[in-house]
């Protein structure tokens, strides 16, 4: 599949590569001087391969609250909230950001590989009076991620959302959202409409030295934030208290999932970040992580090269009693192991 923007992607001599079945740009320039933009100043990316779900009626509010461990009913209408599908194992399904915009209208920003899973998962656990629209076809995102992402959208004549807050404007909806850890915004837009407001921000951007990303530099700032990676930090096999994000977790209702999750609220082994200590170590996905002596203590689910700290970095969990920030520890990688310490999941503050 391709996004409205593909040929803009094209045109500018992006890596186009296939991502979840998705023609994506991995990078236009680099992935380092991309990822640089968006530290520094600002970066504009295409995520329209998100999914779109809308909910609505009188029974949309009462959905929510059984497919989340969140408490949706607290949200105020504009509100974003971050949380998470699960099943009936307490295992999250996917995580997703919801948009409230009054108690019978919200939308749910499933992930590209997931959106058909998650699409079928609401409407198979939805109460009545709950209309379900998929609207992923329809509408294209863009995300304008750092600081100058303010002056951007000032040039646009929009104004700039509150963190994790959304208006909607000209048919578009705005939210303060985004997943490199930067102040930024993301716009959903009808598909007619994307690609005029894209060569905007792309001008914009050029004129203070910056431009467009891709999917590299997209998943190298996410992991120096921290940020899971639906499919392959977890997948259907981790809980929240697992994946260190227990702060979705409100266990004043009933959920799919809930009495499962109550059960495992003390997990084995936890979410944490690495960072490497020796040149030339870049952790990878399914890489072991060894304590001092060569025992095995975890498991690499996400891992590359941090741009900001010039060291190999990595996501994955370890043993709860060897969690705490900067224990030394060991990734095997190839055919040796080399020296790391364990970190938070945010690893570059």
């Amino acid at each position: 599949m391709r996004t409205i923007l593909y040929d803009e992607h094209v045109k500018m001599n992006a890596n186009i590569v296939d991502f979840h079945g998705w023609d994506m740009p991995l990078y236009y320039e680099s992935i380092i001087k991309e990822h640089m933009y968006v530290r520094e100043r600002c970066g504009v990316f295409d995520v329209s391969h998100m999914g779109d779900i809308f909910l609505t009626g009188s029974g949309a509010e009462e959905s929510l609250m059984k497919l989340f461990p969140s408490d949706i009913s607290k949200m105020k209408e504009g509100d974003c909230l971050y949380t998470a599908f699960l099943n009936n194992d307490g295992n999250m399904i996917d995580d997703t950001i919801i948009y409230k915009f009054n108690k019978e209208k919200f939308l749910c920003v499933p992930n590209a590989a997931t959106t058909d899973k998650i699409l079928d998962h609401i409407l198979k656990n939805k109460t009545n009076n709950c209309e379900v629209k998929n609207s992923s076809s329809e509408l294209s995102c863009i995300a304008i991620q750092g600081k100058d992402s303010v002056n951007i959208m000032k040039n646009l004549g929009l104004k700039f959302p509150d963190f994790f807050k959304f208006y909607e404007e000209k048919g578009m909806i705005i939210s303060g959202t985004g997943y490199t850890g930067e102040i930024g915004c993301e716009i959903i837009i009808k598909n007619n409409e994307a690609v005029n407001l894209w060569e905007k921000i792309v001008d914009d951007l050029k004129k203070i030295g910056c431009g467009p990303c891709g999917l590299g530099s997209r998943d190298t700032l996410r992991m120096e934030k921290g940020m899971l990676l639906s499919g392959q930090d977890f997948n259907s096999d981790k809980n929240p208290y697992e994946a260190s994000i227990s702060f979705i977790v409100d266990n004043d209702h009933n959920y799919i999932g809930r009495e499962k999750l109550l059960s495992n609220q003390k997990p084995e082994r936890i979410f944490r970040g690495i960072i490497m200590n020796e040149k030339g170590s870049f952790p990878r996905h399914g890489n072991l992580i060894y304590d001092e002596s060569g025992k095995e203590i975890g498991i690499i689910t996400s891992g590359s090269i941090s741009p900001i700290l010039g060291k190999g970095i990595g996501l994955g969990y370890i043993n709860r009693n060897e969690s705490k920030s900067d224990t030394s520890i060991l990734v095997g990688i190839r055919d040796r192991k080399f020296n790391g310490k364990v970190s938070r999941p945010r690893i570059v503050p």
